[in-house]
């Protein structure tokens, strides 16, 4: 079960980024796309199934993500990356804001990677400390 979990979990990951990579772009260029249904819909049901198979995975093997600092430093990466996320698509008022959130947000993103990965907060710098 934690696989099948885990497989979902990276799957909905790469799916997130995606969307969001598109989505950014249609922002730079004003796509009216941006404004479709299943534009703002769909983002939504990922990024729950993503959650929730990651907060299975934490469930099935009994592990408290407050007592591991690589599962807090991911958890505030996420908070920082939807905050980010919201400014580059709808809420910043500008395109210069709104473009500089987007690369805040993925920059963001690539920094909870890396911490998935390495199950450390450095990062993808863990990988030059060993």
């Amino acid at each position: 079960m934690y696989l099948a979990l885990k497989v979902v979990h990276v799957v909905c990951a790469v799916i997130t980024i995606s969307g969001f990579l598109l989505r950014g772009y249609w922002m730079m260029i004003a796509s009216p796309r941006l404004d479709a249904r299943v534009t703002r819909i769909a983002p939504h049901v990922v990024d729950t199934l993503f959650l929730l198979s990651g907060i299975a995975m934490l469930w099935i093997v009994s592990l408290n993500p407050f007592t591991q600092a690589w599962l807090v430093a991911k958890f505030a990466g996420l908070v920082g990356y939807i905050i980010l996320g919201t400014i580059a698509i709808r809420r910043g008022p500008t395109i210069q804001v709104r473009t500089i959130a987007f690369v805040g947000a993925v920059a963001l993103y690539a920094y909870i990677v890396g911490v998935a990965l390495t199950r450390s907060v450095a990062s993808w710098l863990a990988q030059l400390l060993l």
